[in-house]
């Protein structure tokens, strides 16, 4: 058959695409700022349909569920775009060279080099087609190693993935029994309000700041991690974050006897965090729809404060540095929550509730067990 350059030229170039992609997905331990990728367009135009998709659904349960199973399938179908683009390549390559092969059977043409790429890209070896010029073979060859490499990344990078989502989610997990569920800034506050309490806050705040640090690593190296969705649908690390910002910048607005060199700490590479998130997803700030806080919930936060022996500053210098606060990173994790389909968690809870502690799937059918060991435990919160 006669040589194809433009189908040989268009396999090199699927080639090294899919290649560097998966190379910059996998093994980059760094974020990538190229706008065209083509990890990033199956991302947002899949995300995208999967989003309106679900939310036709009335159902917040539903819509959970399906929102939380997009991670875990988009990898999956991220690795078979991938294979899919490698087989293409190679056949495209042996197509372009002549289609220099030895078939018995059939006429050659694409669909056989095609059948070719595949077979020796997922090494079943089973020479029903077979390479006859120098350079069928050294496809062949080549592809059978690419193939193999593949495999390996990806039974490498699935673990890792996995590996970093679950560390993720201990810290998620820890502050259920210190912030509530979901986590409020108010509610974080006042069950530190025990003596020694501070102290406690302190070291809490401080886990945080490392937390910050490993989220904005793993997140900003591997960006699907942000889609991965926590183990119950009223806690989220979007809702964990947002809560920790609020309590750090109540602390920094002035709290007597409170640790404010370590809430701004942990303020700042929260921050960062989010900020650099909000680049890597194209997010631009956004004002909110509605006051998260307005003056009569602040004032209700200072209130419950004051009760638990926790004085904040209340004075118009005091608003105006908290609403400078909240301006450097409410708009930006509006946006991110926004775009996730995730909701920001309040200042503090609006009613009296149970954390997932003290709840069971089978709360009806031993109810009186467990509001005996709420109220026993609730006492000393």
């Amino acid at each position: 058959m006669l040589t194809s350059p433009a189908a040989f030229l268009t396999g090199v170039a699927i080639l090294i695409i899919v290649v560097w992609d998966a190379f910059e997905v996998i093994i980059l331990p760094r974020r990538v700022t190229r706008r065209f990728r083509l990890s990033r367009l199956f991302y947002k135009n899949l995300w995208s349909v999967w989003k309106f998709t679900v939310g036709l659904s009335r159902v917040k349960k539903v819509r959970e569920s399906a929102f939380g199973i997009f991670g875990p399938i988009s990898l999956l179908i991220l690795v078979a775009v991938w294979a899919v683009g490698l087989v293409l390549s190679f056949a495209l390559m042996q197509y372009g060279s002549g289609s220099a092969v030895n078939v018995t059977g059939t006429n050659r043409g694409f669909w056989t080099d095609a059948y070719l790429s595949g077979t020796t890209f997922f090494t079943l070896g089973l020479g029903d087609v077979v390479p006859r010029s120098g350079m069928a073979r050294a496809l062949v060859v080549t592809e059978a190693g690419l193939g193999f490499g593949f495999l390996a990344g990806v039974i490498g990078y699935l673990p890792f993935i996995y590996g970093s989502f679950s560390k993720r989610e201990v810290n998620i997990s820890l502050l259920d029994s210190r912030a509530g569920t979901p986590p409020t800034a108010g509610e974080l506050l006042r069950r530190h309000s025990y003596p020694q309490g501070q102290n406690a806050l302190r070291e809490l705040l401080k886990e945080w700041e490392l937390w910050c640090a490993e989220l904005m690593e793993s997140h900003l190296s591997y960006p699907v991690l942000a889609f991965f969705r926590s183990q119950h649908d009223n806690q989220s690390w979007i809702a964990s974050l947002t809560a920790i910002l609020d309590a750090c910048a109540l602390i920094m607005v002035g709290i007597e006897g409170a640790c404010e060199r370590q809430a701004q700490l942990t303020f700042a590479i929260a921050r960062h965090a989010v900020v650099d998130l909000s680049q890597v997803f194209n997010t631009s700030p956004k004002e909110l729809p509605a006051d998260r806080l307005p003056h009569a919930e602040l004032q209700h936060i200072r209130d419950v404060l004051a009760q638990h022996g926790l004085k904040l500053h209340d004075d118009a210098a005091a608003d105006q540095r908290l609403a400078d606060l909240r301006r450097m990173y409410e708009p930006y994790i509006y946006a991110l929550a926004n775009y996730l389909s995730q909701s920001l968690p309040p200042w503090i809870p609006p009613k009296k509730g149970k954390d997932n502690w003290q709840t069971t799937a089978w709360g009806q059918a031993a109810g009186f067990v467990e509001r005996q060991t709420a109220v026993t435990v609730d006492d000393h919160f």
